[in-house]
């Protein structure tokens, strides 16, 4: 895909034992946001690992590691996002994210920007607005945005970028009608 640092931004549904056999990876951070269900890391270093909703997985792959991700429950549904400019030794962690309805709760910290996971609309319509940024990449992961002043409606699934300079204002600010919980990417 190529905006700022991310490399790569896929989202996967799987069934239990399917996934991705041992493979390299090197200078990147893969952070995995699951939607349903549960992935299964195994990497090279021994380390295995397994990340459910309410949580993220971080695998800075450094100066090269081979893993494999297995999906452990039918129907797992995840989003996984490739950021350049991991170095040194690889490592895997899985941290807790406990949302806020109406607000951003940061899920992740990289040298090149951070992850913000938003939750609106579990209690009727309801906006949330966006933190500043240079670079920010907005992913609907689950429900719609009924306005964001782009493309509308936006549905699960649907995501937009939006880059300094544009026409619009520092802080942006969207819409949902429906419980809606939103990924955002920051770079600076």
């Amino acid at each position: 895909m190529g905006f700022g640092p991310i490399v790569a931004y896929d989202e996967h549904l799987l069934r239990n034992g399917e996934g991705f056999d041992t493979h390299h990876h090197a200078g990147v951070t893969i952070v995995t946001w699951p939607l349903s269900g549960e992935v299964t890391h195994t990497d090279s270093t021994g380390t295995t690992g397994t990340v459910s909703p309410g949580q993220v997985g971080v695998f800075t792959t450094g100066d090269g590691v081979d893993h494999s991700e297995f999906a452990t429950a039918s129907g797992t549904r995840f989003i996984q996002v490739w950021v350049a400019g991991s170095t040194g030794e690889p490592a895997y962690a899985v941290h807790d994210v406990a949302p806020v309805e109406g607000d951003w709760v940061e899920a992740v910290r990289l040298d090149q920007g951070s992850l913000r996971v938003g939750h609106v609309g579990t209690d009727g319509p309801a906006e949330i607005t966006l933190p500043e940024g240079r670079l920010r990449h907005l992913h609907v992961a689950s429900g719609a945005l009924l306005r964001s002043g782009m493309a509308e409606p936006l549905t699960a699934g649907d995501a937009f970028e939006i880059t300094a300079g544009e026409d619009l204002p520092p802080e942006f600010t969207v819409s949902a009608g429906v419980p809606t919980e939103l990924l955002l990417w920051t770079f600076e």
